[in-house]
């Protein structure tokens, strides 16, 4: 059984202008040698910039850290392996070299950067309804448990949880509930 440190989101430093290639290298070869448990998401952040170019403007997605990826993973000496051993890939960030493993991203770093990309730390949707319980995993509900009540969108839901011995109702944002089986 893996211990939930295990997992985690980790920085790859590449060659700079090589991020697309790695990611995609990244996922065949994790098809490749069956580690599609092990490695689980890779994102390349990047932000929408309008240029203005011969008198018209322009939409380019740019990099925001030029030269590094990041990779959602277990990690185990197989999954460490197949991404060290990638071609552009030139090492992970808070490795401190021979051979040792990195340290992942905090939680709150990583959440900043997704949500800036418009992206969930979820890897799939929170896949919920009216009367399921939830636990509240982030924000000042945070460790608290409750029903959802409402969902007015697909990044808000209301949550009925107890507080000061009675019923309230909080609203939470999607990426801060997880959903008790």
């Amino acid at each position: 059984m893996l211990d939930s440190f295990d997992k985690g989101w980790f920085v790859l430093q590449t060659y700079s202008g090589y991020e697309n290639k790695v990611k995609q290298d990244l996922l065949q070869r994790a098809q490749s040698y069956n580690m599609q448990e092990n490695i689980l998401r890779i994102e390349i952040p990047t932000e929408t910039t309008v240029i203005e170019k011969n008198g018209t403007k322009k939409e380019i997605e740019e990099n925001i850290f030029p030269g590094y990826v990041l990779v959602e993973m277990v990690m185990t000496d197989d999954a460490w392996y197949i991404v060290r051993n990638t071609q552009n890939v030139t090492g992970f960030v808070g490795s401190h070299g021979n051979r040792s493993k990195p340290s992942p991203l905090l939680e709150e770093e990583i959440r900043a950067i997704l949500k800036g990309m418009g992206k969930s730390i979820r890897a799939t949707e929170l896949n919920v309804k009216v009367g399921d319980s939830v636990q509240i995993v982030d924000g000042p509900f945070k460790d608290m448990l409750g029903q959802v009540a409402e969902i007015e969108d697909k990044d808000k839901i209301k949550v009925t949880i107890e507080m000061f011995g009675r019923q309230t109702v909080a609203e939470v944002g999607t990426e801060q509930i997880e959903e008790i089986k």
